[in-house]
């Protein structure tokens, strides 16, 4: 009797960590499968309304996931999972979600083989350091002095973006913001959210985007100086 009731615990424990293994699969997949059709530059824009009424179009796959309302463990690392890899690499966000879930979904067919979870693991971390060499083979350095190249590569990920037309302008703009607030001969990475500020105002157009050295103020004082000489602050 003792060996009867050992093996159904056994085989309700295996149950359950099959089950928590499928939600947390379909949870991911879901976030994955919600931002894959804005990948690209035929990539749809998607029509997002938050809890103010406020309506935003947009095909970048890092300010979907932003405003998505996840609540599953797994769908949640799906979203820090594309804020990892704005702050990293600034481009990219939709990509790592749907290739994190394709993975996640291939994941699948070897569970159900009976492939143990840390095989698989161990072996994705495998193939992992065989992609990044091949990465690192193709890959073409880029010298933070050389600003087209840099301005090239600012339109390549503009590309699939909603102001991709205007990538001419906007390009530019990115990329002499950026090698201000960085030392060109020693900077490896940057943080744009908290160098750059980017200031928005109703009834402007793309071509009226400019690159103001110093700092803007959204409001006008009303009854205050507008202009002040030899200031001291501090």
């Amino acid at each position: 009797m003792a060996g009867t009731q050992s093996k159904a615990d056994t085989l309700r424990r295996v149950s359950k960590e099959k089950d928590v293994r499928e939600s947390n699969i379909i949870a991911a997949k879901a976030v994955a499968d919600a931002v894959r059709t804005s990948l690209g530059p035929r990539g749809m824009d998607k029509m997002i309304q938050d809890h103010n009424g406020e309506v935003l179009i947009t095909n970048d796959g890092a300010t979907i996931l932003s405003k998505m309302k996840c609540f599953h463990p797994a769908a949640k690392m799906m979203q820090e999972l594309s804020k990892a890899q704005d702050i990293e690499a600034g481009d990219g966000t939709t990509s790592v979600v749907v290739l994190a879930g394709s993975i996640l979904d291939s994941t699948r067919n070897l569970l159900a083989k009976g492939i143990h979870p840390t095989v698989i693991a161990e072996s994705f971390l495998t193939a992992t350091q065989k992609a990044e060499e091949i990465l690192e083979s193709v890959a073409v350095p880029i010298d933070l002095s050389n600003r087209e190249a840099l301005i090239h590569a600012a339109t390549t990920s503009l590309s699939s973006k909603v102001v991709s037309g205007d990538s001419q302008i906007l390009a530019p703009i990115a990329v002499d913001a950026t090698l201000q607030v960085i030392d060109p001969q020693t900077a490896t990475n940057v943080d744009i959210n908290e160098n750059i500020r980017v200031v928005q105002q109703v009834g402007g157009t793309v071509e009226d985007t400019e690159l103001v050295n110093g700092l803007v103020f959204t409001k006008v004082s009303s009854n205050g100086p507008t202009n002040v000489e030899n200031a001291k602050i501090g």
